[in-house]
């Protein structure tokens, strides 16, 4: 396994991380009230341009969202046209099947927001980086194993 689909798997799920973390934030603050039910649009000129930090706060992590879930995307086609471990393969399916169900989700935040929504779309973004994590560590643990009898999985496991 090359050393670029490793190191890409790892900045996507670290990517994810910091997503979720921007998430937490996001509903912490009610930025998604901002939208006043009119997701997708929010307050600001024409509903697309934010016109208060909630706004702005929501917006960028949509921004984020994207950008990450395409990484994600990305990540589970290569895995499916290469010669690539089929733990990898198939929990990155998990991950870019749970895509869309994620995006549902959020919307299900900003139209609804409570405890409801909330939980399930922080379940959802919990078993997509759940899924990256075990394909990152997979990744790294087969190429330690390959190359050095266990000690770079040793290290990723600890990691």
């Amino acid at each position: 396994m090359g050393s670029r689909f490793r190191h890409y798997l790892a900045v996507t799920t670290v990517s994810a991380f910091f997503l979720i973390l921007l998430g937490v934030y996001t509903g912490k603050i009610g930025a998604g009230l901002a939208c006043d039910g009119r997701w997708p649009f929010c307050d600001g000129w024409m509903g697309l341009f934010p016109a208060t930090w909630p706004s702005f706060v929501e917006w960028f992590h949509r921004l984020v969202a994207m950008v990450v879930g395409f990484m994600i995307l990305g990540a589970g086609i290569v895995a499916w046209r290469g010669d690539y471990d089929r733990r990898i393969r198939y929990t990155l399916v998990i991950a870019v099947v749970m895509l869309p169900v994620q995006i549902l989700f959020g919307a299900n935040t900003v139209l609804n927001f409570g405890i409801t929504a909330s939980m399930a779309h922080q379940i959802a973004a919990q078993l997509i980086f759940g899924s990256l994590v075990v394909a990152t560590t997979v990744a790294y643990v087969t190429h330690g194993e390959s190359e050095n009898g266990g000690t770079k999985a040793t290290g990723t496991a600890q990691a």
